[in-house]
C-alpha cells in the first residue's frame, strides 16, 4: 500500500479522475526526525492503508497542499483527531465544513520545521504549497508539475500529447495555471535553491533523479 521512494519518504498511488479524465493521484508520507509522520495530499483511508500508515509511526500532521487535494481530509481527521491539519490558502473557505488547524504559508509549522521547508506557490491558480525534504533531497508537490505522458490509460496519454504534456510541467495547461509570471519566476527560483534530486508528482511518473534540472526545464519559459 505504501512504496518507499527516498530515505524516510513513502508514496501511495491511487486512481482518480479530474474533469472525467483519469489522472491518478499520489500521497506522500515523510517520517519526521521525532518519529512522527507528515502526510501530504491524503488519499482515501481504507483499512489496508491505515494499517500500513500506522506501521510507520504516529500521524502528527496532514496537509491539503492544493485547492484540488482535499477530498479525503475528513476521513483522516476522524481517524487521527490529535494530528495537526493544514490547508493551502483558500481551502479553508472552500471546505468550511472541515476544521483545519492552520493555513499553510511560507514558514513551516513547528511540528515539521526541523525536517521540511516549504514555499507558497501563490502564482499558480491551485494556491499550492510546495515542500522539500532536505534529508533525502526530495521535492514534494501536488499540482506544481504533472506528467501524464506515460499514464497507463490510453485516453490520458492522448490528452497529454494533444496538450503538449510530454514531460513534467510541460504543456499549455501548465502555462494557463500561472496567473502572474513575474511572481512565478521569483517563487520558482526559491524552489530551485533547494537543489532537489527526487521529485514526487501527484499526477504522473515520479522523478527519480536530477530533480532540480527537471524543475528548471519545466519553468524555463517564465
Amino acid at each position: 500500500m505504501l512504496t518507499p521512494f527516498a530515505d524516510d519518504v513513502w508514496v501511495a498511488t491511487r486512481e482518480a479522475k479530474f474533469l472525467h479524465l483519469e489522472t491518478g493521484t499520489r500521497m506522500t508520507i515523510v517520517r519526521l526526525s521525532d518519529g512522527g509522520l507528515f502526510v501530504h495530499s491524503p488519499v482515501p483511508l481504507d483499512a489496508d492503508t491505515r494499517r500500513a500508515v500506522d506501521a510507520l509511526g504516529e500521524v502528527r500532521a496532514v496537509v491539503a497542499p492544493s485547492i484540488f487535494h482535499h477530498l479525503s481530509v475528513g476521513e483522516w481527521q476522524r481517524a487521527y483527531p490529535r494530528a495537526v491539519f493544514g490547508a493551502c490558502p483558500g481551502l479553508e473557505w472552500k471546505r468550511a465544513d472541515l476544521a483545519f488547524d492552520c493555513v499553510l504559508a511560507d514558514e513551516p509549522r513547528a511540528e515539521w520545521s526541523r525536517d521540511l521547508a516549504q514555499v507558497y506557490f501563490s502564482a499558480r491558480r491551485e494556491n499550492e504549497v510546495v515542500f522539500f525534504h532536505p534529508k533525502s533531497r526530495t521535492l514534494i508537490c501536488s499540482d506544481a508539475m504533472l506528467n501524464l505522458s506515460a499514464h497507463p490509460a490510453a485516453t490520458t496519454r492522448l490528452v497529454a500529447r494533444l496538450t503538449g504534456n510530454t514531460a513534467p510541467g510541460y504543456g499549455w495547461p501548465e502555462r494557463f495555471m500561472i496567473r502572474d509570471r513575474r511572481l512565478a519566476r521569483r517563487q520558482v527560483d526559491r524552489l530551485l535553491e533547494w537543489d532537489a534530486d527526487k521529485v514526487v508528482l501527484a499526477h504522473g511518473t515520479l522523478v527519480d533523479g536530477d530533480g532540480r534540472e527537471v524543475l528548471r526545464r519545466a519553468y524555463a519559459w517564465l
